[in-house]
């Protein structure tokens, strides 16, 4: 005998049709019925009745941009008319290989405060904050309301163009076109639709940057008022060594050879921000993976900015001569600091900007004249002190190689291995541009902790 094959159950899903009452065609309303039989509850029920309302089917298509569950519906006179038009929807929805396509309401101003949330957990606390900054004050202000799927090479431009209209730097617009490229193409990948061509404008050219060095007898003046003073290595350590300003602030002892006659640049001096700074129990905004050590505070000595930037850089006489005579001397500190603030703790780097433009001040007597920028009209800002020891390095005709191991430069990349290679070659180097600035062959006898040298004011 043969038995009659059931239907087989519909893929969840794949939609289903039913047949919607309607009171204005004859249905009848609603009635009390039966207690539901788990809950008890009183129900209402439509007496059975031949409905002459419209067919209704309905398929799942997918999610919204907000992650709410979206479902396609069609109606049809008869059922064979809404499972016709549910088909031709469901092969729409195959063929697409998504959803049925709605336009997105994701903003440049909506999509920032998730990408920036996610940010946080990986760009360096110093880079997320400028990438914070110029969201705030640019980018959202100037394309904020626009849609991404919307967006135009044009948009693009005008957040560079409302930057210089500003005054501001070519260099800010360029940093502002970065962060946006990278928050576009993590749009693209998230799922949002982006237009590509927007990712293919041009960043702004370059600007000229006005930062210098100092010359020759301007260094060595500003080195003579130095070494008056007890601490006058940092300074030396500055424009000898070429090493950065928060490199110095985090250099500790422990990193000092006197031995081998090598420094260690591995750490630098940076304030972490507070997860909620109403709340400090919280602890601090730490990137994943990113080496810190705190010491007080917001203080911590943190990992240098890139790979290159570790190095390993022999001491001149001069220099190590300074440093021994500033460790009998120097304010006792827990954090091993070489060059601490007088109560011990890390110093500010306000104070080293002020002292730093002190030494100019002082030296402009030494000269009868003034030890000033030479366009700008200004005072040489710490890191010329570097551009200074690159200069000097460079008029001596010293390798590139080994200028890129001293100085830390990313624009070469080297090696631990190669850089402990090269710690002759710089050592002649340093030895040449130490001479170059008169610091041969030892530092004067510097003055007690807290007094100061009649030549420094």
């Amino acid at each position: 005998m043969a038995v009659k094959a059931r239907n087989k159950r519909r893929q969840y899903g794949s939609g289903g049709v039913t047949q919607r009452c309607d009171t204005g065609k004859g249905c009848p309303d609603l009635v009390p019925g039966p207690p539901h039989p788990k809950t008890g509850k009183p129900t209402k029920v439509r007496p059975a009745h031949k409905c002459t309302g419209l067919w209704m089917g309905r398929i799942d298509a997918g999610t919204y941009p907000n992650g709410k569950r979206r479902q396609v519906t069609v109606y049809g006179r008869t059922e064979a008319e809404a499972k016709t038009k549910l088909d031709r929807k469901r092969k729409q929805i195959a063929a697409e290989g998504k959803a049925i396509a709605t336009k997105s309401r994701e903003t440049v101003r909506s999509w920032s405060v998730k990408w920036l949330k996610k940010r946080e957990t990986t760009q360096r606390p110093n880079a997320y904050k400028a990438d914070v900054s110029l969201m705030k004050n640019w980018i959202v202000p100037t394309i904020g309301t626009r849609r991404l799927e919307s967006l135009t090479p044009q948009d693009v431009e005008a957040v560079a163009e409302a930057i210089i209209e500003a005054g501001l730097t070519t260099g800010t617009a360029r940093r502002a076109h970065s962060v946006m490229m990278q928050m576009f193409k993590d749009a693209a990948l998230n799922g949002n639709d982006v237009p590509q061509r927007i990712l293919l404008v041009h960043a702004p050219p370059p600007g000229s940057s006005d930062r210098t060095s100092l010359q020759l007898d301007e260094a060595v003046a500003v080195l003579q008022v130095a070494a008056g003073l007890p601490h006058g290595s940092r300074w030396a350590t500055a424009l000898l060594q070429g090493v950065r300003p928060m490199e110095c602030l985090g250099l500790t002892w422990s990193c000092v050879d006197f031995e081998k006659g090598l420094m260690r640049i591995e750490w630098q001096l940076q304030p972490l921000p507070y997860v909620d700074p109403k709340d400090k129990e919280r602890g601090f905004r730490i990137p994943l993976g990113y080496k810190t050590r705190q010491l007080v505070g917001q203080w911590h000595l943190v990992e240098l900015k890139t790979e290159s930037g570790y190095r390993v850089i022999p001491m001149v006489a001069w220099i190590e001569n300074a440093l021994r005579a500033w460790r009998d001397v120097s304010p006792a500190n827990e954090h091993d600091l070489v060059w601490p603030a007088l109560d011990g703790r890390p110093a500010s780097p306000e104070e080293d900007v002020e002292e730093w433009r002190a030494l100019q001040d002082t030296a402009s007597i030494l000269l009868d004249r003034e030890v000033k920028h030479p366009e700008g009209h200004r005072h040489y800002v710490r890191h010329e002190a570097r551009h200074t020891t690159a200069s000097l390095l460079l008029e001596l005709g010293v390798d590139p190689k080994v200028i890129t191991a001293i100085m830390g430069h990313s624009s070469i990349i080297t090696t631990r291995g190669y850089q402990h290679v090269q710690t002759q070659h710089a050592a002649a180097a340093l030895a040449r541009v130490a001479a170059q600035l008169q610091l041969v062959p030892a530092p004067p006898e510097p003055p007690a902790l807290g007094q100061s040298s009649s030549s420094s004011g």
